[in-house]
């Protein structure tokens, strides 16, 4: 069986696209470059879309073919190397999906993460035990082993929100009361995944809210999604949608526009953060009773 494929860091993709600009701006078209460079054309078009890693030797010839001057390929270059650092995620490529790392991967280098979540608590806020509990249920069902390599990465990735350099995202959380109400584990599991939102809740970059049953039907009714933003000016804001077996990405401007509406108007159905975690102590009282 062959290895999973790697997902490309943000900085892979950042570069790939710079590489289709500037070969735009010498008005040339991957076929023109690949001609000149003597390689198939999808050797370019994949390299643009970071969809295999950047070749030194191709790109340094590629930017000399598009005119660019020795200094701003030198640059170019030195990102390059950078870029080809793997990510921390890609030591779990034996338990994560393909799909799955270009979420990692976007979630790392993210500013602001905005994400709804309408049944389980989001993968970001959940406790180790509960994360076993959730991915336990998982199709087709993983092994123990699995599982608890996919508790390890999914207890990695919290650490964004605690890290001091790069500067934590900040992260804007609405979940439904669904997500606190659905008994995964048992009582002491619950209360415990409750403590620890609460605990979270505190947290400077983190603004939490729960849309509780009455607030009735809302926008994000049909599905969690999450919007990636990002300061870099190659990088426009991503939405990802969670299927079963597989997450979609979309980058077109219509489509986020519509999930950005989407999550304003959900929090405004939404408790207020101080009666969010007022609900939250409620929860968790009934829990103890």
């Amino acid at each position: 069986m062959s290895e999973p494929k790697a997902a490309p860091t943000v900085l892979q993709i950042v570069l790939g696209r710079r590489l289709a600009m500037l070969r735009d701006a010498a008005s040339l078209s991957a076929l023109d470059a690949a001609t000149q460079l003597r390689i198939a054309v999808s050797t370019v078009t994949r390299m643009e879309r970071a969809e295999t890693p950047l070749k030194y030797a191709y790109v340094k010839t590629l930017l000399e073919i598009y005119g660019v001057g020795q200094a701003e390929i030198s640059e170019f270059l030195a990102l390059i190397d950078k870029a080809s650092i793997p990510g921390w995620w890609q030591s779990f490529r034996d338990a994560l999906p393909g799909w799955f790392g270009v979420h990692v991967s976007l979630e790392t280098s993210a500013t602001h993460i905005r994400t709804y979540e309408s049944q389980v608590i989001p993968g970001l806020l959940q406790t180790e035990d509960y994360a076993r509990a959730v991915l336990s249920v998982g199709l087709p069902r993983p092994s123990p082993d699995v599982v608890e390599r996919r508790v390890s990465l999914r207890t990695k990735r919290q650490d964004l929100l605690n890290r001091v350099e790069p500067r934590p995202p900040q992260l804007w959380v609405v979940m439904d009361e669904t997500c606190l109400r659905k008994r995964v584990g048992d009582r002491r599991v619950m209360s415990d995944q409750i403590d620890h939102l609460l605990q979270v809740a505190e947290l400077q970059n983190v603004t939490m809210q729960v849309c509780p049953f009455e607030a009735g039907l809302h926008p994000g009714s049909f599905g969690p999604f999450t919007i990636f933003r990002f300061d870099i000016p190659e990088m426009s804001d991503v939405v990802c949608t969670d299927s079963l077996s597989r997450a979609h990405y979309s980058e077109d401007g219509e489509e986020v526009a519509l999930y950005r509406q989407a999550f304003d108007q959900m929090s405004t159905y939404a408790l207020p953060i101080g009666r969010t975690k007022q609900f939250l102590a409620d929860v968790r009282k009934e829990l103890s009773a």
